[in-house]
C-alpha cells in the first residue's frame, strides 16, 4: 500500500504538468477540438506592437489672414516702399521727407515665403488581431505620435500685392509681412488592415515577410505661434489689438498663441517583418500619413478669441519605423 502511494505521488506532478500545458495551449490559441486530445489551430492571434523612428513632414503653407489692409508710403526718389506703421511709428524727422501715400494693400493675398518641411521623431503602438483562418490578414488599432517640430520664417509672407486709393492705385508692388516662430506636434489614432505575404497558417521564423496596409484615422495637431510685427504693417490695425499688448502708438507684441486642429487622416503602410523567436517579430516599415490641414491662429490673452493666421495644407508625414510585434 505504501509503495502504491509513493508511485501515485510520483506521477501526480507529471499529470499536473500535462494538464496545465494542454489548458495553456487551449487558452492561448482559439482552436477547435478534433478528437483524442488533438486541436486544430485556426491561426488567430492577439497582436501587440511597439515602434519608433523618424518622421519627415511636408505641407503647403497657406495664408489665412483674409481681409487686412494696411497702408503704404512710397518715395519715388529712392524707389522705396514702407508700411503705414513703420512710417508713423519708426520713421521720424527727415525719414518722412519725399514720401507720399501709395495706397492700401490686402496682406491676405500674400503667399508664404517658406513651405513646411521638417524632420523629427516618431513613435507608435498598436493592438490587434490576426483573423481566424485568414492568417495573412490582421486588423490593428494604432496610435502614432509625431513629436514637436518647429516652423520659423522671417518674413512669414512675401510677394506682390495690388494697391488702391493712393498714388500707386492699381499697381502691383513687392511686400513682406510678419515673422513667426512656431511649433507643431501631431497624434494620429488609426484603424488599419494589413496583408502579410506568406504561405501557410503560421508565419515562418527566420524568413523575411513583406506586408502592406491601409487605413483611416483621427488626427489631432497642436500648434504654438509667436508672431512679431517685423515690418510694421500690423501694429496700426485695431482689430489685432486684442491679440497682443501695445498697438496704435507703440508696436504690438502678440501673445504666444495655441491652436488645436482635428481632422480625418489617411494611412498607408509598407514594410517587412522577420520572425526572431516564436511569437516575436522584428518589424521595419514606412507609414505615409495624410492630414488635410493644420492651423496656426492668433489667440487673445485669455484664449477666448482666435483669428486664423496661416495653415499647412495637405500635410504628408513619412514615418520610417523599427519595432517589435508580438503575436500571442
Amino acid at each position: 500500500m505504501y509503495a502504491m502511494m509513493k508511485r501515485m505521488l510520483f506521477f501526480l506532478p507529471i499529470l499536473f504538468c500535462a494538464c496545465f500545458n494542454t489548458a495553456w495551449a487551449n487558452w492561448e490559441y482559439d482552436s477547435e477540438y478534433v478528437a483524442s486530445g488533438w486541436y486544430v489551430d485556426d491561426g488567430s492571434r492577439f497582436i501587440l506592437s511597439l515602434r519608433g523612428g523618424a518622421s519627415y513632414g511636408i505641407g503647403k503653407i497657406k495664408n489665412d489672414i483674409g481681409g487686412l489692409s494696411p497702408g503704404y508710403y512710397y518715395n519715388d526718389t529712392t524707389d522705396s516702399l514702407i508700411t503705414d506703421g513703420y512710417y508713423k511709428l519708426s520713421c521720424t524727422g527727415d525719414c518722412r521727407d519725399g514720401y507720399v501715400f501709395a495706397g492700401y494693400g490686402n496682406i491676405g493675398d500674400l503667399p508664404a515665403k517658406e513651405e513646411y518641411k521638417k524632420l523629427t521623431f516618431a513613435a507608435g503602438a498598436s493592438i490587434g488581431w490576426v483573423i481566424p483562418y485568414r492568417s495573412n490578414w490582421r486588423l490593428e488599432i494604432g496610435w502614432d505620435k509625431i513629436s514637436e517640430a518647429d516652423y520659423n520664417s522671417s518674413p512669414l509672407f512675401d510677394g506682390d500685392i495690388t494697391l488702391w486709393s493712393g498714388a500707386l492705385d492699381g499697381e502691383s508692388v513687392p511686400v513682406q509681412s510678419g515673422s513667426v516662430q512656431s511649433t507643431v506636434e501631431t497624434d494620429i489614432i488609426s484603424v488599419m488592415a494589413f496583408y502579410d505575404f506568406f504561405d501557410g497558417l503560421e508565419k515562418p521564423l527566420h524568413v523575411i515577410i513583406p506586408y502592406v496596409g491601409a487605413g483611416v484615422g483621427y488626427a489631432d495637431s497642436k500648434t504654438e505661434m509667436l508672431l512679431t510685427d517685423a515690418y510694421g504693417d500690423l501694429s496700426l490695425s485695431t482689430e489685432l489689438f486684442q491679440y497682443g499688448e501695445g498697438g496704435g502708438d507703440t508696436a504690438i507684441e502678440f501673445y504666444k498663441s495655441k491652436t488645436s486642429t482635428s481632422s480625418i487622416a489617411g494611412v498607408l503602410a509598407v514594410g517587412v517583418s522577420y520572425g526572431i523567436a516564436e511569437r516575436m517579430f522584428l518589424d521595419f516599415g514606412v507609414r505615409l500619413m495624410y492630414v488635410p490641414k493644420i492651423k496656426w491662429a492668433l489667440s487673445s490673452e485669455d484664449e477666448t478669441r482666435h483669428r486664423d493666421w496661416f495653415s499647412a495644407e495637405n500635410v504628408i508625414y513619412t514615418n520610417v519605423l523599427l519595432g517589435l510585434r508580438f503575436e500571442f
